[in-house]
């Protein structure tokens, strides 16, 4: 059963803390993770007419530091639903519906990652009320299992701005570019539109998987969704898959020094599940959310 739940954890280091947004333990496959894809699900802007123009600043700051940044355009996470096939709210049969917006990789480094971001805070326990004036991009993780039962860890690079350093599990983002959205669409095939953002979810994560690791796709299974946790500190949302791969162990390390994305990461680690509780103190809280994401999905799965 999904809980849309509100579970959470913190640690010594702030950054380690997360928040559970929601639980999927029983690992959802594409057919029952629907998008419902709006500007209603956008970012809206801060009534503070100064904390707004920090955005800029923070911006431009950031681009004088790094010329190189590009404002990509992202998905926004705006909350979620779930929904019961059989009309009650205690069938089995449940789909998660993902309620997504647009924003970008400039609004993202302005508010989120802004030393002023619980400013654009707003008190309320609805997160998605909370956070309606940060641009949350939704991120994306993957639980990736080895063929000999190991899992794949990742340490940050020195030079990413974000966690340098720390251990993550291999993600990114979904690319709004990748199924050619640039913007809200006034009219067309919106079930069509839906359709491909559903899918981009999935297709996304694998890419990532692929991009980072260097294994090839077709080692990998077709994910399943798990949940969404979030990063207390700046508010970051990550969707969370698993997928196994194939390849031992030693396989995927050889693989993974022919990686595409050699930039965001400088080691591989595949570790059995109690290694993985040994590095939760140098996660990022989103990325320790999908731990505990992980650790439910195994539990259901040991009592079904």
């Amino acid at each position: 059963m999904a809980a849309p739940a509100s579970a959470s954890a913190s640690a010594a280091d702030p950054g380690t803390a997360f928040k559970i947004l929601l639980s999927c333990p029983d690992g959802l496959p594409r057919s029952r993770v629907l998008v419902k894809f709006d500007r209603s699900f956008d970012r809206i802007p801060h009534p503070d007419a100064a904390l707004e123009e920090s955005i800029s600043e923070i911006w431009n700051q950031s681009l004088q530091q790094n010329p190189s940044l590009y404002s990509g355009t992202k998905f926004r996470y705006g909350g979620n639903a779930l929904h019961y096939k059989d009309g009650s709210n205690h069938g089995h049969e449940y789909c998660v519906s993902l309620h997504l917006g647009l924003t970008d990789y400039r609004t993202f480094v302005g508010t989120n990652l802004n030393p002023s971001w619980e400013k654009f805070l707003v008190p309320s326990e609805d997160d998605s009320v909370r956070c309606q004036h940060m641009s949350d991009p939704l991120g994306n993780g993957a639980i990736v299992e080895t063929s000999d039962e190991k899992i794949i860890v990742l340490q940050r690079s020195y030079n990413v701005v974000d966690f340098p350093g720390y251990y993550v599990f291999p993600g990114g983002h979904s690319e709004p570019q990748e199924i050619g959205i640039m913007g809200h669409q006034t009219d067309g095939d919106f079930a069509c539109l839906t359709e491909r953002v559903s899918q981009e979810m999935f297709d996304g994560i694998i890419r990532e998987v692929v991009e980072e690791t260097g294994v090839p796709a077709s080692s990998l299974t077709d994910p399943v969704f798990i949940g969404v946790s979030c990063r207390e500190v700046n508010v970051r949302s990550t969707a969370f898959f698993f997928t196994k791969c194939n390849i031992d162990s030693s396989g995927v390390n050889e693989l993974y020094s022919r990686a595409q994305d050699g930039y965001e990461s400088t080691k591989l680690y595949a570790v059995s599940v109690e290694e993985l509780q040994g590095m939760r103190q140098r996660m990022p809280g989103c990325h320790n959310g999908g731990i505990a994401l992980y650790e439910s999905m195994r539990n259901a799965a040991k009592k079904s």
